[in-house]
């Protein structure tokens, strides 16, 4: 029979520091959107670079003010996928194999950054953005640390599947082979 102590304290040293990581992301996210609110004035740019302008808009939608203007539903129905969402990421980052560095990792930032819009678009009704990308007329929308943590972790999530998992079968075929040619006693 397993040792349940064992397993507990595995997990607490290992991927609790996934869960800080998630942690300081939503920190991160909530205190710039705080300096933003407090510092800049509403659709107003603030040029910081030639493709930079911090510029504070308020999303009622989802990515890319997708819904926004659908009637005031959509806040509800992306405040209940975002905790749905966020409580399966953080069970499954709590059961994560200690071996795994990339998925954990990616997990953690989505997880970081989608209760980050989450805190937003509870308290708020709307999720704060303010980096506005652009080269001379092409504007990309206006986000925030949140959606660069979704899109980091996305990111990383797409490369752990279609690169890293295929190492981890080919290894554990490999580490595999041996044991089954070996003779039974």
């Amino acid at each position: 029979m397993p040792n349940s102590q064992h397993n507990i304290s595995q997990f607490r040293l290992h991927n609790l520091w996934w869960l800080l990581l998630a942690v300081v992301s939503i920190v991160l996210d909530q205190y710039t959107k705080h300096l933003a609110s407090s510092q800049l004035t509403f659709a107003e740019p603030v040029p910081v670079l030639p493709f930079l302008n911090w510029t504070l808009l308020h999303n009622y939608g989802a990515a890319f003010s997708f819904l926004s203007d659908a009637g005031g539903w959509q806040r509800y129905f992306f405040s209940g996928l975002a905790t749905l969402v966020s409580i399966a990421f953080t069970v499954w980052l709590m059961r994560m194999p200690t071996q795994l560095k990339v998925l954990p990792l990616a997990i953690a930032l989505i997880l970081g950054g989608a209760v980050g819009n989450l805190i937003d678009r509870i308290t708020l009704g709307y999720v704060v953005d303010f980096i506005h990308l652009y080269y001379q007329n092409h504007h990309f929308p206006a986000f925030n640390i949140a959606d660069s943590s979704i899109t980091l972790g996305t990111i990383l999530l797409i490369i752990d599947t279609f690169f890293l998992e295929k190492y981890r079968i080919q290894k554990a075929v490999a580490q595999a082979a041996p044991q089954a040619t070996k003779p039974q006693e």
